[in-house]
This record gives structure tokens, C-alpha cells and sequence, in this order.
């Protein structure tokens, strides 16, 4: 198989300017991930787009945004194209559908939560990719989204928030708390100080409070103020019975790839710029410091082991995780070329 014949990526920074929830580094983390996979990884500028809330940016990293960019992305790609998402800003946790758990979701900086619903059908050409804002009215997921990626054609999801091991439903955990014996972690924490950070999550109470000074509505349901504030742009999660969610198409074997900032228990770490440094992501910052630290290709379960020594050895308590198929444990990050090394 060609590998990496179209090298596609999105890249959203939300800094949350302004906000209560301010963060400092997640913007940066964009600028640095759009320099690493330019010069390291051959994905051409023309096909990266970057959403960020930076003032003057044009294109801002609303719900309806994102959600377009992944799914044109999706709807270029062909057999041995290589797709990238990286996600730098808070995440938060919601009730389940019936209360019997809590779903992850990112939190876009219109407040519109992505909780891997995406919509969008829109046929485009690769030189429309950074301008096109077009959508129509199908409903797709993470997991659907992967689901319909073309065979032979590879998606990774770096997330550097909180609570983002669950955005590719069903995915199988390669690396995370089930995977990584306690005594490690434990021994891993002993003798390292713990540095100051922001965490990368808003509490679900706090999201609410938010929509309903949108809504001037009384409501205990998120999924009220979401389809009322937004309308037919709110996930289909929160728009759409269980019934009609159930008539998605169905969990199957596929390409994806999420390298996910932390355990479901743990906060993602926005670090403060220290001096004359900027401040940044803790998790897209350690995987940026791999790639600087070792020249040769990396398997995905590489990267995200290194990453843990990384944020470890500068006392940071944080996992990364790994979700993607067994074959994908194994493949090289972004399906390095040999020839770039």
C-alpha cells in the first residue's frame, strides 16, 4: 500500500480568551503542532487548517466549525491518505443518556459540546479544504465518523484536555488504566515535585451555568439549553431520540487512532510560560519534546510511553492513553516515510 499519498490535518487551539476558564498554552500548542507535522511529517500547508479563538483568527473553533473541518477532511480522503485532528483546550464530562455514567465531551469555545456527534455532508475539493463552510443534514459520531473512513486510509486524534479517552466509542484501550499495572504508576510519582498547573476541564455544573445565562431558561438538562441556544447546529446527542441514535451504523474494524492527554480520572495540565517561555499544553508539549529527543520513526505505543516519561520526569501527574486497534498499537506515528529520517 502507497502510504501517505494526501497527508490532511485539522488543528483547534482554544484559549477560552477573556472567560472564567481562560486557558494560556492551548493556542501555542496549535502554532507548535502545525511547525512539527510541516517539517517533520510532509503535511502541506495548504492541507492544515488551524481553528483557533486568537483574536483576528479567521476562522473561529466553534462546535459547527470543528465539526465541519474533520468531516470535509473526511469526505477528501482516499485509500493510503493520512489524517490528523489535534484538539488543545478544556474538556468536560457529562450525564449518560439514562444516568448510569458520564460521557467525555470537548468543549468548543461557543460552548457547543462535541461529544463526538458530527455533522456534515459536503463533497469538496482538496484546494476548498481550508475555505469551504458548507454543511447539510447527516449525523455521524466519532465512531461513525471512523467508520467511514475509506479502507486503507489512517486517522489520529491527539486530545490534550481532560476526560477524551472515550471519543472513539468502542475503541480498544492499548495503553491506560486498565493496561498500566497501579504499582507502575505509583512508583512513577515517588520522588518527582508536582508543578502548578491549570486543569484542561470545566466542571458540567459550570457548562450549565453557562448556557442557562444564554438561555434565560430554567432547565436541570444540558441538552435543553444546547438545542435551544443552537438549534439544528447542537450535537444530535442532545437533539435526537434514542431510537433514531441506535439507527447509526455499527461499531466495525477501522483505522482509527486517539492518543488521549490523560486517565478518565485525571486532569490534562495547561502549563503557565515560565520567564521569557510560553505557556503550553502539557500533553502536546511532550509529544512535540519526542520527536525533538529521538530522530528515527516511532510506533504509536512508543509515543505515547515516551510521552508518560516526559510529563514523569518534569513532575507532572498525568497518563496518556492509547485507543486504536491492535495493528495500530504497532504502526509508526502518522505513517513516518522512511525516507524522512
Amino acid at each position: 500500500m502507497e502510504r501517505g499519498k494526501k497527508r490532511m490535518a485539522v488543528l483547534v487551539g482554544c484559549n477560552y480568551l477573556n472567560t472564567q476558564n481562560e486557558l494560556q498554552g492551548c493556542i501555542n500548542d496549535v502554532h507548535a503542532m502545525w511547525k512539527l507535522i510541516t517539517q517533520k511529517f510532509r503535511f502541506h500547508p495548504s492541507h492544515v487548517q488551524v481553528l483557533t479563538d486568537e483574536p483576528g483568527s479567521r476562522v473561529k473553533p466553534t462546535g459547527v466549525n470543528i465539526k465541519g473541518a474533520i468531516n470535509r477532511m473526511i469526505d477528501l480522503a482516499e485509500p493510503g491518505d493520512v489524517l490528523f485532528f489535534h484538539y488543545s483546550g478544556h474538556g468536560t464530562r457529562i450525564p449518560s443518556r439514562h444516568h448510569l455514567g458520564q460521557e467525555e465531551a470537548i468543549v468548543p469555545c461557543d460552548f457547543n459540546l462535541l461529544t463526538g456527534d458530527m455533522s456534515s455532508k459536503h463533497v469538496v475539493h482538496v484546494e476548498e479544504f481550508k475555505n469551504c463552510i458548507g454543511f447539510c443534514e447527516v449525523y455521524v459520531d466519532f465512531r461513525q465518523l471512523v467508520n467511514r473512513l475509506p479502507k486503507q486510509v489512517s486517522f489520529t486524534i491527539i486530545s490534550d484536555s481532560c476526560h477524551s479517552g472515550g471519543l472513539i466509542d468502542k475503541e480498544k484501550e492499548q495503553i491506560g488504566p486498565s493496561s498500566t499495572p497501579l504499582t507502575s504508576i505509583l512508583h512513577h510519582h515517588i520522588g518527582h515535585h508536582h508543578r502548578a498547573y491549570t486543569a484542561k476541564s470545566i466542571p458540567y455544573e459550570s457548562i450549565l451555568q453557562q448556557l442557562a445565562t444564554l438561555t434565560s431558561i430554567v432547565a436541570p438538562d444540558i441538552g435543553t439549553h444546547l438545542t435551544a441556544y443552537f438549534g439544528e447546529d447542537a450535537s444530535p446527542r442532545f437533539r435526537l431520540s434514542h431510537h433514531e441514535l441506535n439507527m447509526f451504523e455499527r461499531l466495525h474494524p477501522d483505522s482509527g487512532i486517539l492518543l488521549s492527554g490523560c486517565q478518565a480520572n485525571e486532569t490534562s495540565a495547561d502549563m503557565p510560560g515560565s520567564g521569557d517561555g510560553k505557556a503550553y499544553g502539557a500533553f502536546s508539549h511532550a509529544i512535540q519534546t519526542v520527536f525533538k529527543e529521538y530522530s528515527g520513526p516511532l510506533d504509536n505505543r512508543e509515543v505515547v510511553m515516551l510521552a508518560r516519561r516526559i510529563l514523569r520526569d518534569h513532575g507532572i501527574d498525568q497518563h496518556p492513553c492509547l485507543y486504536c486497534s491492535d495493528e495500530n498499537t504497532k504502526a509508526d506515528f502518522l505513517w513516518q516515510c522512511a525516507d524522512q529520517y
